[in-house]
């Protein structure tokens, strides 16, 4: 689907807040309320654009996280697709590289890390799981920063939640009407999770649908302490998503460039910087499974 200039900003603006009105969406890229409306509903329709609540990992008790490189005996993608059904697993990709699949995991405690990651080395097809155990997340796009101010008051917040996972831009009315209240009790409740931190509504865009389709996986081993060439790497334009972590290096993140010359060019910077070691890269060839909108769990 081709974007065009007035799409882009639509894109942006949802980006920010999904939630917001017609009415601002229209003044805010110069449209009409009814042309705005139409645009924004057209890039959703398409599957280009997805407007969804992403829930605060706390009120998941999704404490641990790890990244998974898999090599495969045979064919990579049929693992891949049986990964990808696992609740715990919002990310899977077929890869280039050593390794056939980078797979993304948030689990509620490291119990539930452990049987997962032992469940994957059981799959048929699946050669070797080298795990790279998460300590902080660095930089991002579907991690709310800061942690709730307020909690979930009762199921019905929870009912809430789950819709605006499956369609951040619900009207109220529609709504209430799935919740079981009135429009004007819904809105104040949805109000009081989304300015307390529990979730917030974003638009989840293609990367390619931006000009941005390469994306470049990469691991790095650092001299001394990690947090100083974190918040260097971070700071990396490209770079969309970075944690510290435990096991073969001690940074792992994603670059989302709009060329393979950006990619390199991205690489060098890291590699330039004195305190990295070691750079390992790969690009992510197909997209299996985002979906960090993971709906209720238990520990």
């Amino acid at each position: 689907m081709a974007l065009d200039d007035t799409d882009l900003a639509i894109v942006r603006e949802l980006q920010t807040d999904g939630r917001l009105t017609y009415e601002t969406l229209a003044q805010r890229v110069g449209l009409s309320r009814p042309a705005a409306r139409m645009r924004a509903q057209r890039l959703q329709e398409s599957g280009a654009v997805r407007v969804v609540a992403i829930v605060h990992p706390a009120v998941r008790s999704l404490s641990a996280s790890a990244h998974l490189a898999i090599d495969t005996r045979g064919a990579a993608a049929p693992v891949a697709r049986e990964i990808a059904t696992l609740p715990q697993a919002p990310f899977v990709t077929l890869t280039s590289g050593r390794r056939a699949i980078m797979t993304e995991l948030r689990t509620a405690g490291f119990g539930e890390l452990e049987r997962t990651i032992e469940h994957i080395r059981a799959l048929p097809g699946v050669r070797t799981v080298d795990p790279l155990i998460a300590t902080r997340h660095v930089k991002d796009p579907y991690l709310l920063a800061e942690e709730p101010t307020v909690a979930l008051q009762d199921a019905l917040d929870e009912r809430i939640l789950a819709a605006l996972e499956e369609d951040g831009r619900l009207p109220f009315a529609e709504l209430a009407g799935r919740v079981g209240l009135s429009p004007g009790a819904t809105r104040s409740r949805t109000l009081r999770l989304l300015d307390g931190g529990v979730a917030k509504v974003v638009a989840l865009v293609r990367p390619d649908v931006l000009g941005m389709g390469y994306l470049c996986g990469f691991s790095l081993r650092v001299a001394g302490e990690a947090a100083a060439v974190a918040e260097r790497i971070a700071g990396l334009a490209r770079v969309t998503f970075l944690s510290t972590c435990l096991g073969r290096a001690e940074l792992v993140g994603t670059i989302t460039a709009e060329s393979f010359g950006a990619v390199r060019a991205t690489l060098e910077e890291m590699r330039a910087l004195p305190a990295v070691r070691e750079v390992e890269s790969w690009l992510h060839l197909e997209l299996i499974k985002e979906r960090y909108d993971l709906g209720p769990r238990t520990a």
